[in-house]
């Protein structure tokens, strides 16, 4: 176990840079809000640009696609292998509990039950709502058929614009979770070799992500308020993380490798990847491949979501040579 806890002193000591590390991290903190800007901004822009063009819903599907890749992605090959390593390690692992049962499974397995509560709670009531909407103009009879049947399907249009929303939302504070952590922990580190090779594969990671966080942002239709509010939220967490971990480790001088730093890392990414793994596959995926009548009567338009959907996948997934 000693063996496996040892590193290279000399290589220790090279890496090793405060102030060198400071300056980067100051900068990465600029570099890395204007990759998150325009990465989230983006496709809410372009989906603002061409609202009245006869393809925006088509183009909007596929941004879509191509987000629920990115986000699964982020979920399966960054934010849960990444918790596994933290808590796989001999500093952590040689430890009870920690050793006696897989912490980061059982975590990310609450965060997918967690995202489903949170799913069926909000729209359960939606649902009786929906029901009664669709089978009202049966009951109604002659009593205005008609119009009550167009009353239903405008019921029906604000009834999937919630559950968009919804999924935006929670979607949202699941990427956040995993924004904090990363940028905590790159505020927290001093090596320079950690942290050199970061700034570039965090600045595609954010604009990757950030795509696919704002694909789902305008789709689901929001004001422009909330609209510029989400896409804030998003652009600022990571940098605001990084300067975080900076105050952390001046103040008290916390390691990004002390034990409680890696077992708050691990169950933090583990809970962030449960959820991001459940809005994908099921909010997502299984919506629009399953439940969009414009894919199911257009071949050509499925093809074309399926190879988004492997794109956005891809693309995330190559970023984790590097980070």
């Amino acid at each position: 176990m000693a063996d496996a806890c040892s590193l290279d002193p000399t290589r220790t000591l090279a890496c090793r840079n405060t102030p060198e590390a400071t300056h980067l991290k100051l900068i990465s903190t600029a570099i890395i809000f204007f990759t998150s800007a325009v990465g989230i901004s983006s496709p809410v822009f372009l989906a603002r640009l061409f609202r009245k063009s006869p393809a925006y819903a088509h183009t909007l599907l596929l941004i879509k696609c191509f987000a629920a890749g990115v986000i699964l992605s982020t979920s399966l090959v960054h934010v849960l292998p990444d918790a596994f390593a933290a808590l796989a390690d001999c500093r952590v692992a040689s430890r009870r509990p920690w050793r006696d049962f897989p912490f980061s499974g059982f975590v990310s397995m609450v965060g997918a039950l967690l995202a489903l509560l949170v799913d069926v709670a909000a729209t359960s009531s939606s649902s009786h709502a929906q029901q009664h909407a669709q089978y009202a103009p049966i009951e109604e009879g002659k009593k205005g058929g008609s119009a009550r049947e167009g009353g239903a399907d405008e019921e029906v249009e604000e009834l999937a614009r919630v559950k968009q929303r919804l999924v935006a939302k929670v979607l949202e504070v699941g990427i956040v979770f995993h924004s904090v952590i990363i940028g905590v922990t790159m505020g927290m580190s001093q090596n320079l070799c950690t942290i050199r090779p970061l700034v570039a594969a965090l600045s595609f990671h954010q604009i990757f992500e950030g795509m696919g966080l704002g694909g789902c942002i305008a789709q689901a239709g929001f004001n422009l308020g909330t609209t510029a509010s989400m896409c804030a939220m998003f652009s600022v967490t990571t940098p605001m993380g990084i300067i975080l971990g900076m105050l952390i480790f001046y103040l008290t001088g916390y390691d990004d490798s002390n034990v409680n730093a890696l077992i708050s890392e691990g169950l933090l990414g583990s809970l962030s990847s449960g959820i991001l793994i459940y809005m994908a596959l099921v909010d997502l995926i299984a919506a629009d491949f399953f439940h969009n009548k414009a894919m199911s009567s257009k071949p050509w338009l499925k093809k074309a979501s399926y190879t988004a959907l492997v794109l956005g996948s891809a693309s995330m997934s190559v970023l984790a040579l590097w980070a």
